[in-house]
């Protein structure tokens, strides 16, 4: 996609904040919020690909439009995305992350069109999330999601809530472009993939979940059939650029896959667990993480709120053909909430492989400036990478990044 230049960019989000404003007022049951960000990264090192700039400026829109439907339990949401990037065209991008109808009685509820759904308990993976695609041009910590078309009916009954999901249509993992950072050497291709299935995007998925809260736990455990949202890659598959670089295709599988998340919560203690068990034609593993996370609340009258987070991750894939394997590795962070009126927090983590010295390690902090406002700072990058770890792909690719943010 051609980048836009930042002068129109800025007037294109400020044209959709005015409309918005003005539709807002005209029909006062619509509800309309958004926020438009400024970004900046910074590399430190000149990266594994040739010609890679060092630093990166960004800016991006959302909008969220809420209609609840008169006389009616029924609304309706359309949530708009778009950024510029003036170096990765892959995240210079448009998207709808929501677009959909929702319908609530008082045992069941029925989502139909394009939603987010987010599963998990742990701080440093998500390995249960299985329902929306990842968008990595955005962010590498897996966290943004695209929207997924979908039919969801959740069944509401004492004894916990069942969702079951029908999905017609597979999005493909956005992986950042040649020209983009953080990303993986060799370049991931956008552009090609291979599929198990015949019916490639248009295979139907289905998943069930179950979901409850008993006592100081919550509990959920699923079944899924269908594309797998993570895709392998495996150097025998690759294509050559007409500039010579090598691109390799990512490789989506039809599996199935069992997960549970179990949380507890016990006064100043979290006790998380995620995990999964994979069945795919290539091998079937196990993978998850487990820990817990400690907080001293009110530390020494400040009000603040110091979190000490630890997780195991394992993954038992003898294939290291997965973008994001863990393999067998333990986390150590910090997340610290001062609780004041600019709600500062902080949340930093290490994870350390056991079996060699690799390590990669990210820290996000914002801090809100006024009423409308928030700064943001994030760093990410690996260290002391083995030559044989899964992480050698991303070496050199350590950055900081700066934002601000304004909300209505």
């Amino acid at each position: 996609m051609t980048g836009l230049p930042s002068r129109s960019l800025a007037l294109l989000l400020w044209a959709c904040v005015t409309s918005s404003l003005s539709i807002a007022q005209t029909l006062d049951i619509l509800q309309v919020s958004g926020n438009a960000s400024a970004q900046y990264r910074y590399f430190v090192d000149d990266g594994q690909r040739p010609g890679l700039a060092n630093t990166d400026i960004s800016l991006a829109g959302e909008l969220e439009f809420y209609y609840p439907v008169q006389d009616s339990r029924d609304s309706l949401i359309f949530i708009p995305f778009y950024r510029w990037d003036e170096n990765d065209d892959e995240r210079s991008q448009g998207d709808i992350r929501e677009l959909n109808w929702h319908k609530v009685e008082r045992d069941w509820e029925l989502t139909v069109g394009l939603d987010r759904v987010f599963w998990g308990v742990t701080e440093t993976v998500h390995v249960v999330n299985v329902i929306n695609q990842v968008d990595l041009a955005e962010s590498p910590d897996e966290e943004d999601l695209l929207g997924q078309p979908m039919v969801n009916l959740t069944l509401i009954r004492d004894w916990g809530s069942v969702d079951l999901f029908l999905l017609p249509y597979f999005r493909e993992r956005i992986f950042p472009g040649p020209d983009g950072r953080p990303g993986a050497s060799p370049n991931i291709s956008n552009s090609r993939a291979i599929y198990d299935s015949g019916a490639e995007q248009w295979h139907t998925d289905v998943a069930v979940r179950w979901s409850n809260s008993t006592g100081n736990w919550d509990l959920g455990a699923y079944q899924f059939y269908g594309t797998s949202r993570e895709p392998r890659v495996d150097p025998a598959f690759y294509h050559v650029e007409g500039d010579g670089q090598i691109e390799l295709i990512p490789i989506y599988n039809i599996i199935n896959q069992s997960g549970v998340d179990v949380q507890g919560t016990f006064d100043a203690w979290l006790l998380k667990l995620e995990a999964i068990y994979r069945d795919g034609p290539q091998e079937s593993f196990f993978s998850g993480a487990a820990g817990f996370e400690y907080t001293f609340f009110d530390v020494s009258g400040s009000g603040a709120d110091i979190g000490i987070v630890s997780e195991y991750l394992f993954d038992d894939r003898s294939l290291v053909v997965s973008t994001d394997n863990d393999d067998d590795d333990i986390s150590l962070g910090l997340r610290l909430a001062l609780n004041d009126i600019n709600s500062t927090e902080m949340v930093a983590a290490v994870v350390q492989d056991v079996d060699d010295s690799s390590r990669y390690f990210y820290l996000e902090a914002s801090r809100r400036i006024g009423d409308a406002f928030k700064l943001s700072i994030e760093a990410r990058g690996v260290d002391n990478v083995a030559v044989d770890n899964p992480l050698r792909i991303y070496e050199d690719e350590n950055y900081l990044q700066l934002e601000l943010g304004y909300y209505f």
